[in-house]
């Protein structure tokens, strides 16, 4: 097995063609795009950098780092944060995406980001933090845009912020990210990762 990274547009075709058969099992499309193998799925603004874990030339594990600018309590941070986090189902339960999710944060930690950060369903919780990541308690990440904010407490969702402090400035700061909103904005999008 090996961890394999490429700019989410440069990922080789037979590679994205088995991410996107992995997307559709865990998030079946409602409607089948017109072209299935043209484009990527995330905003080319955000820098998406997928990461795989592959077995002879099988895809198990998949997710895809996406990473921003963000300005909080009056000071700037290079974050990044996780999205589209899946393992193919044939392959669940051996510990596949536990260690897709430690390479990222450690990757991530190595790029020259300050911080990770991003949501989870609640019951994932204990999956991220097995890998390394620490619960933001009571914080709030706000997607969107500051015209159309997306937050992650919008009623129906049940969700919690997951996140790595990689930076000596952002350890410096860690108290800071606990209970509050923090306004993160990645666009329409991606909304929220």
């Amino acid at each position: 097995m090996q961890f394999l990274s490429f700019p989410e547009a440069a990922t080789p075709p037979d590679l994205r063609a088995q991410v996107r058969e992995l997307h559709d099992e865990a998030w079946p499309p409602s409607d089948p795009p017109a072209d299935h193998d043209s484009g990527t799925g995330h905003d080319p603004a955000l820098h998406p950098r997928s990461m795989l874990l592959v077995d002879d030339g099988t895809v198990l594990a998949a997710l895809d780092i996406l990473s921003k600018p963000l300005v909080h309590a009056g000071r700037h941070y290079r974050a990044g944060g996780l999205s589209t986090v899946v393992t193919r189902q044939a392959a669940r339960g051996r510990g596949h995406g536990r260690r897709l999710a430690a390479a990222a944060r450690e990757a991530m930690s190595r790029s020259g980001l300050d911080l990770g950060v991003f949501t989870c369903d609640r019951p994932l919780r204990s999956f991220y933090e097995s890998a390394g990541w620490q619960l933001l308690p009571g914080t709030v990440l706000v997607g969107g845009t500051p015209t159309a904010p997306f937050p992650s407490d919008r009623p129906g969702f049940d969700k919690v912020t997951m996140a790595d402090f990689f930076s000596a400035t952002a350890r410096g700061s860690h108290a800071t990210f606990r209970h509050t909103r923090l306004e993160l904005y990645p666009g329409e999008i991606d909304k929220l990762w």
